[in-house]
């Protein structure tokens, strides 16, 4: 489904729920108070700003005796093929989050990667895939990174290791791009951004990615990644540790003060590299 047509369906969810709910004689805040989120979460539903999680939409059904209709809408926009099926359900809380704390050991993180970083990616992971599979994944991540552009955009803080900013995605012309557009989101305050420098030494997560989310009606959720495997952590306890595992990265990182001329200077270096070859 292409990203206009998604879109149109989740406008048509918009307001077929605000009917439905008319109909009910139900307000915002009442309908949200029967399915645990606030009013404003149902106004923003309404209006196609935020997107609702599957169990919400089975509430809404419930409630509103709608047969299934919303549970039915959610699934079929949920099904992304843009998505390995690993991450599907990690990219649908991403756009719900209200809070967002990232640590990248390798790779820039999908929500602030260029188009032409994203490509290459996807091609280095699908070597013998056709373009147009290419080019459906990399929409697919452009669409999520505009959560970022929006007014109820979540707060968005990152930790990079130093070897983001030194493996050469794309080539060196590609990968001045892709740190000038980081540094341009620092600068702008869009997201706060901190490098992990190889003098910190082990840090405590190395295998891996982690994304830490939170919401304003639901408990935080941590996600990790690895190789071609995504898990979704939701149990208090294990959230908690990849928390205090976060915090600890974060305290051995350099300031975003300090990081943005380490960015800055990186992206340089492969301007002079692109420029000598």
């Amino acid at each position: 489904m292409a990203n206009g047509s998604r879109q149109a369906v989740w406008e048509f969810f918009g307001a077929e729920l605000k009917r439905r709910r008319e109909n009910a004689d139900l307000t915002q805040v009442e309908l949200g108070a029967r399915v645990f989120v606030s009013g404003g979460y149902i106004g923003q539903f309404e209006q196609a700003i935020r997107k609702p999680q599957l169990d919400v939409a089975q509430r809404i059904d419930e409630v509103l005796q709608t047969d299934g209709i919303f549970e039915r809408l959610c699934r079929k926009l949920i099904d992304d093929p843009r998505y390995a099926e690993y991450f599907a359900k990690a990219a649908e809380l991403e756009s719900l989050a209200t809070e967002i704390y990232e640590f990248a050991p390798a790779l820039v993180p999908g929500l602030l990667q260029t188009r032409a970083y994203a490509w290459a990616v996807t091609v280095a992971t699908n070597p013998f895939a056709v373009d147009e599979y290419i080019e459906e994944k990399v929409s697919g991540r452009m669409d999520r990174a505009r959560i970022l552009k929006d007014a109820t955009r979540p707060l968005y803080w990152v930790v990079l290791h130093e070897n983001v900013l030194r493996i050469p995605v794309g080539g060196p012309e590609g990968m001045a791009e892709q740190l000038d557009h980081i540094a341009r989101l620092t600068r702008e305050r869009t997201v706060v951004v901190q490098v992990l420098p190889y003098a910190a030494g082990p840090y405590p997560i190395m295998t891996g990615s982690l994304k830490l989310m939170e919401f304003d009606d639901a408990p935080p959720t941590a996600y990790t990644e690895a190789v071609y495997s995504g898990n979704l952590l939701d149990n208090p306890a294990v959230v908690k540790r990849a928390h205090a595992a976060y915090d600890q990265i974060r305290a051995a990182a350099l300031s975003p003060q300090a990081s943005l001329p380490l960015i800055e200077s990186a992206a340089e270096d492969f301007r002079r590299c692109a420029s000598t070859t």
